[in-house]
This record gives C-alpha cells, structure tokens and sequence, in this order.
C-alpha cells in the first residue's frame, strides 16, 4: 500500500484536505493547528476527500470533528467527500454524521491550488495534545464515546504531565 499523505489547501474562504492511504494519529499535530488556527478566523467550506482513505483511527476522526465543530459555529460547511463504506460506518459509530455533510464529488480545484503536505511529527508532546484534543472532542460530541474513550485520555492525560516536566 502506498505511504500515507495527508494533503492540505486553502483558497479563499476554502480548506481542502486529501487523505491518501491510513489516517492515523500521527497527523494529530498539524490538524489540532488548523483546527486552533480557525479558531480566529472565518471560512466558507472545509471539504475533505476520502477517496483513497484506507482507514482511520479514532484520533485522526476527533480532530476531523474538532474541524466540524469549528465550522458549526460560524455557519461554514464540513463535508466529506467520498467516503467508503467503512470509513462512512468508522464516523457513524462515532456519532460524527451529525457534524458533516456527506457526498461523492471531486473537490474544486482551480489552477492556484497550493497543496501541502501536512508532516507527521515526532514531537511527542504535541502528538499527546492532539490525542487529548481529539478524545476529549469526541466524548463531547457523543456521551456513547465516553467508556470506549476514557481510558484512552487518561493515558494520554498521564503522557501528557511526564512530557511537560
């Protein structure tokens, strides 16, 4: 299978994502700082493309709903493009349905579309903010997350004060 890349664009009011291969954890980092980043800042669309998703983990779906959350706030739309079978039953078991927009459609590019690739990290503290960041979100969203989750922050929460002393 080939190497895993997760590719990010934003043209005017519109983030692009592209996820090539397994989605995992190890893209935690840059996704917690968009999703930081759009805190402070106003958007039309976040569009993410599934196509050649070959799975993701439960990290990589709490920060996709992190993103959401942030597009429910301000009115923006949080699709997702071309997800299969599995990765579509991976965000229902989740409860993320209710944060997005699905459909099959190719995303818009035009001719200035400036992707990068966003880079795992081996930072371990900001890997451990990201796995905190996105549990806690999918907690949030859904009360039926929290006994398949808790466990699953403590650690993270135990990692987390080791890294930071």
């Amino acid at each position: 299978m080939k190497e895993t890349d997760v590719l990010i664009a934003h043209n005017k009011g519109v983030y692009n994502i592209k996820v090539e291969g397994r989605a995992t954890f190890e893209y935690g980092p840059p996704l917690r700082t968009l999703a930081k980043n759009l805190e402070n800042e106003l958007f039309e669309r976040i569009s993410v493309d599934l196509n050649e998703c070959a799975g993701m983990d439960s990290t990589f779906m709490g920060l996709l709903a992190m993103l959401g959350l942030r597009a429910r706030k301000i009115n923006a739309v949080m699709e997702i493009l071309n997800a299969n079978e599995m990765n579509m039953g991976l965000l229902r078991g989740l409860g993320l349905e209710k944060l997005f927009k699905f459909s099959v459609k190719n995303i818009a590019e035009d001719k200035d579309t400036d992707w990068k690739k966003a880079e795992t990290q081996s930072d371990k503290l900001s890997t451990a903010e990201a796995v905190v960041d996105a549990h806690d979100t999918l907690m949030d969203i859904d009360p039926g997350n929290i006994p398949k989750f808790e466990r699953v922050v403590d650690f993270a929460k135990k990692d987390l004060d080791k890294l930071k002393k």
